[in-house]
């Protein structure tokens, strides 16, 4: 199995940093093939804009899906895009680690994704080939969270609110939407006041879920 593991936390010394180590081991060690892209340590640019695309087919007036569509059957997306969507392709799996930022993804990770998952690439909105026929379809995606506030807070009626339907913009809305099997996601909660022996306890939670996959 080819995986693609995206990662996104600025601190190599962190529990999240613990959590992509074991998942590197873990893959590795059965046999699998892995890539990552740590997209801090990559300095990878999440703003979406012009510069994305070399070769412009309406130079006056920036107008995206038709921008990216034309990029996806030209190849002229720039590099670093290009780069990712190679990876995008070979893999089987994808995981996306990354710490709860307002209930959602940090910035760097969705600009990877609004980047990255383009029209004419991941979904074409002209043509309709999305959801059932999204056009990363085949493949699959699980997400690996880690939030700062205790579960309570995120459970139904709790202060944020259940954090499976706050996350639904990107289970449904992003990944079902291009195609993916979604797999659950491994939430951690608390991981900033967390025991040694409650994050030991999650890295080989962790590990064992990876080994089932």
């Amino acid at each position: 199995m080819n995986v693609l593991y995206i990662y996104a936390h600025q601190e190599p010394a962190s529990f999240n940093a613990a959590l992509k180590t074991v998942a590197i081991e873990t893959f590795e060690n059965a046999g699998h093939n892995v890539r990552v892209s740590d997209l801090y340590a990559m300095n990878f640019k999440p703003v979406l804009d012009a510069s994305d695309f070399l070769q412009r087919k309406k130079k006056d007036f920036l107008s995206l899906f038709p921008e990216q569509i034309n990029a996806s059957k030209t190849g002229t997306f720039a590099r670093d895009i290009m780069e990712e969507m190679e990876k995008v392709k070979w893999a089987d799996l994808l995981i996306f680690q990354f710490p709860v930022y307002f209930t959602g993804m940090p910035a760097i990770m969705k600009g990877w994704i609004d980047r990255v998952f383009a029209a004419g690439f991941a979904f074409n909105p002209i043509s309709q080939e999305f959801y059932e026929k999204g056009l990363l379809k085949g493949k699959r995606v699980m997400m690996t969270i880690t939030t700062g506030a205790d579960e309570s807070m995120y459970s139904k009626g709790g202060a944020h609110g259940d954090i499976n339907e706050l996350l639904k913009y990107i289970t449904h809305c992003i990944f079902e939407y291009t195609g993916f099997e979604v797999l659950p996601s491994y939430i951690m909660f608390s991981v900033n006041s967390q025991s040694r022996e409650k994050g030991q306890k999650h890295l080989d939670e962790y590990r064992h879920i990876l080994n089932k996959l």
